[in-house]
């Protein structure tokens, strides 16, 4: 019986896995002192000094022109990056959503006054940017968003509404909000915008929202008719849901949506490496989340490699992010219970206290970028079957 060949472990072009070497050693020096605890929490780390050492090493905005600041280089390039920051749990929030999100939608649909005001500081790691999208009794379904632009005989606009659990709002710069540019609620996808907003303005009012872990990441915030010049308008009036949903499809689908609990899982890797024998069920587990860990990263591959040809593959990026925040989510429960399962072994403390965190993080997973049960709506009408 013929076999199928090994799907191959480490498909990327060898320019951009060239990048992994000099990534590591960075990483090695920048982290050296940072305990597992607080890697565990990369996605909301935030340090405006990291974000700017790796702006000055040309490592912010690498898929960005050259004649904007960035790296001209593919999205290959920052996927190899990407994966390392998160596999080291290093502190990325401060650039994290202006370097993936932000800046690729204002190269696209951007006025070029926004590219040259924009682009050349999120490479330097000198400005960041946050999302409104979510809503107060909106959540995931962006198309009944409330918040409203109204325009102005001069062009310019008046932003009134509120925005919810916003990533690193208090610590950013500017803001891309999806509000309500024409028609009503009713209308849906029809009538949306988006907007730079910079979050210095009057009228706009940030709330942290404290989580389990006692961090504030995740913001409500309130727009009280704050006024916007005619050229906060990204892209076409009324084209916001496309953009939206060519943005989200970056969001969605790097190694973001598969490493989030990977310092937990070297922390007990590490640990299980130090006993003269390690129990039978926790080597089983670990095979198994190997085993899918590498199939959602050839599936995470696969999506960039259709993003660096400049489509917008949703379905399959909404995909990943379901199939990869679940595991997320797996990880730290099925820790716990082989620890549980084995009083008679003492694992270390900073083993615990990294479990503890991320524990109480991993509930968010599913949340941030869409909950599952959106994606899985998108994934069913991608396929056909709604």
């Amino acid at each position: 019986m013929s076999q199928l060949p090994p799907l191959p472990l480490n498909p990327l072009p060898a320019e951009a896995e060239a990048l992994r070497a000099p990534v590591r050693v960075f990483l090695r020096e920048a982290l050296a002192d940072m305990p597992p605890e607080r890697r565990a929490r990369s996605w909301m780390g935030f340090d405006a000094a990291f974000s700017r050492s790796l702006g000055q090493r040309g490592w912010l905005g690498l898929t960005l022109p050259r004649e904007y600041g960035g790296g001209g280089r593919d999205a290959f390039a920052r996927f190899v990056l990407v994966e390392e920051l998160l596999a080291a749990g290093a502190p990325v929030a401060a650039h994290w959503i202006a370097d993936r999100q932000s800046a690729p939608l204002i190269l696209k649909f951007g006025t070029e006054a926004q590219k040259r005001q924009h682009l050349p500081r999120i490479c330097a790691g000198e400005s960041f940017f946050c999302i409104g999208m979510s809503e107060p009794g909106a959540g995931s379904d962006l198309a009944s968003v409330q918040t409203r632009a109204t325009p102005q005989p001069d062009g310019s606009w008046r932003l009134t509404g509120n925005k919810l659990w916003t990533s690193g709002a208090q610590g950013s710069h500017f803001i891309i909000v999806l509000a309500r540019s024409s028609g009503q609620t009713e209308d849906r996808q029809r009538g949306l915008s988006q907007f730079i907003v910079d979050l210095t303005l009057p009228g706009i009012t940030i709330r942290p929202i404290t989580d389990l872990t006692g961090e504030a990441h995740f913001n409500e915030i309130f727009f009280d008719d704050v006024p916007l010049t005619a050229d906060a308008l990204v892209g076409q009036e009324g084209q916001g849901w496309a953009q939206v949903n060519a943005e989200l499809a970056f969001e969605r689908s790097g190694p973001e949506r598969v490493l989030s609990a990977n310092v937990l899982l070297d922390e007990w890797l590490a640990w299980l490496r130090t006993l003269p024998e390690a129990p039978a069920e926790s080597i089983s587990a670990l095979g198994r989340i190997a085993a899918q860990l590498a199939v959602l990263r050839q599936l995470s591959i696969a999506v960039t490699a259709r993003l660096a040809r400049g489509e917008s593959p949703l379905t399959e990026a909404a995909l990943v992010k379901d199939l990869g925040t679940t595991l997320e989510q797996h990880i730290p429960d099925a820790i716990a219970r082989l620890l549980g399962a084995r009083p008679d072994l003492q694992p270390p403390a900073a083993l615990l206290r990294t479990l503890a965190v991320t524990a109480m993080m991993a509930p968010g997973y599913s949340l941030r970028g869409g909950t599952r049960e959106i994606l899985r709506g998108m994934i069913a009408r991608g396929l056909g079957m709604r």
